[in-house]
């Protein structure tokens, strides 16, 4: 049963901001965070809160910061709103039965390190998950609506090209016809040519010219 009471060590917040920052970064919690640094420190998940958001966040909030925007260009990449599901990076161990009546009894755990602060620092992560998950419905809902103009502007560009492939056609049918009447009139007037080069006259008796068919 975690009931340790005794000091956090540099090792014991090292180890707990490693965790921390690689659970955000990875888009998990850091509720799952502490999970495992309670499971490996023999602590409860709260203590490991309360020691996180009191003492070692302010140390790292660079780090955090950091781990942040790396969480968010993973999941750009991915394409994947993930964070609003919060995939679990640890399972923490099952307890035992006698872990479970133990845990019935609410021991008492780091009693003379719980202050009003360290409660009220807890609660603001929590906080600030809710507004991560606000602010990335927000995104979302932006992304549906610029997608939907997309695709309305997409349906309007294909009616336009249909309606010049229509123009296109029919001014190429217009054109092959034109075509055709020239080829006929040409056909025409060279026939006409050869019926006058074919044509020859004689004079008759009277001094009249008649014409002549070969």
């Amino acid at each position: 049963m975690k009931q340790r009471q005794d000091a956090w060590t540099e090792e014991d917040d090292l180890l707990l901001a490693e965790t921390v920052l690689r659970h955000v970064r990875e888009g998990s919690t850091q509720l799952n965070a502490f999970e495992e640094v309670g499971d490996k420190l023999n602590r409860t998940s709260a203590a490991c809160g309360f020691r996180w958001n009191a003492v070692v966040r302010s140390r790292y909030e660079t780090a955090l910061q950091l781990a942040k925007k790396q969480r968010k260009e993973r999941q750009r990449l991915l394409g994947k709103n993930q964070s609003a599901r919060k995939k679990l990076l640890y399972t923490p161990p099952t307890p035992s039965l006698k872990e479970l009546g133990e845990l019935v009894q609410f021991p008492a755990t780091e009693p003379t390190a719980l202050t009003l602060d360290h409660v009220i620092a807890f609660l603001q992560s929590f906080k600030s998950d809710n507004v991560q998950v606000e602010a990335l419905k927000t995104e979302n809902e932006r992304l549906k609506k610029e997608l939907d103009e997309l695709t309305a502007k997409n349906e309007e560009l294909e009616k336009k090209i249909a309606k010049l492939e229509e123009e296109s056609s029919a001014m190429t049918e217009e054109y092959e016809m034109m075509l055709r009447i020239m080829n006929r009139a040409r056909k025409m007037t060279l026939q006409e040519e050869e019926e006058r080069q074919t044509l020859k006259f004689k004079m008759d008796k009277n001094g009249n010219l008649e014409k002549i068919a070969e």
